[in-house]
């Protein structure tokens, strides 16, 4: 494995979080909390080596030096919107999976609940989108 690896692997990371958001989602609407408990604990593991991942690569690899965007057009203006939600919400959703699974392990099953109505689809947004930014700077659109 390469430095240069390391976007995939974080699409990776995110691609994985993303399935077990909502093989999780699955398991607590089958009534199945320790399965749900093992496949949100994976996300948060997946989603945690997602950001030491990244933040690595983008500030020990590429100098803190941003990826220029090389799709034109429409495309571009879709990229840019694309990106700041993703950014926007990614820095939101850290606090609210901390605070998800701080009342989850206490099985504060009330307060778990509603903070997971704002969690769940933001993660997953945060977390299908990463995917979607990775494919789109790296696969459909490469420097």
């Amino acid at each position: 494995m390469s430095e240069t690896n390391l976007p995939a692997i974080n699409a990776s990371l995110n691609a994985a979080s993303t399935v077990l958001i909502l093989a999780a989602r699955v398991f607590i609407a089958k009534r199945w909390v320790k399965a749900h408990r093992n496949a949100m604990l994976g996300a948060v593991g997946t989603s945690s080596l997602f950001l030491i991942s990244y933040l690595y690569y983008h500030f020990a690899v590429r100098g803190g030096q941003p990826t220029r965007f090389q799709g034109e057009g429409v495309v571009r203006w879709f990229y840019f919107a694309l990106l700041g939600s993703h950014t926007v919400l990614a820095a939101a959703v850290v606090p609210l999976v901390i605070t998800a699974v701080r009342r989850g392990l206490r099985d504060d099953r009330a307060a778990h609940r509603r903070i997971v109505a704002w969690t769940y689809p933001i993660w997953l947004y945060v977390s299908a989108t990463g995917v979607l930014v990775y494919l789109m700077l790296y696969q459909w659109f490469p420097a």
